[in-house]
């Protein structure tokens, strides 16, 4: 199982963008708790990024909403 780390970048963000808009928030921690499971899984969609975000991955939680991350060690990931 991966541990979770969220960023301070990350908790900006979830408090602006996602916080009080319930069926995304719970849709968020379901993916989360997928996520920590199985990072590759395909209903995740998760992929390598690039260009200027070469370093972090990302998965997808909406059509337009998706997780950024690094992974940090072996079974650590940062948000």
């Amino acid at each position: 199982m991966t541990e979770i780390a969220f960023s301070p970048s990350f908790k900006r963000a979830f408090k602006k963008r996602i916080a009080g808009r319930k069926p995304l928030e719970e849709n968020i921690w379901k993916r989360v708790e997928m996520f920590k499971v199985d990072p590759h899984d395909v209903r995740l969609r998760t992929h390598k990024l690039s260009g200027e975000l070469r370093e972090f991955w990302s998965f997808s939680i909406d059509y337009d909403v998706r997780v950024a991350f690094q992974f940090a060690a072996r079974n650590r990931t940062v948000f």
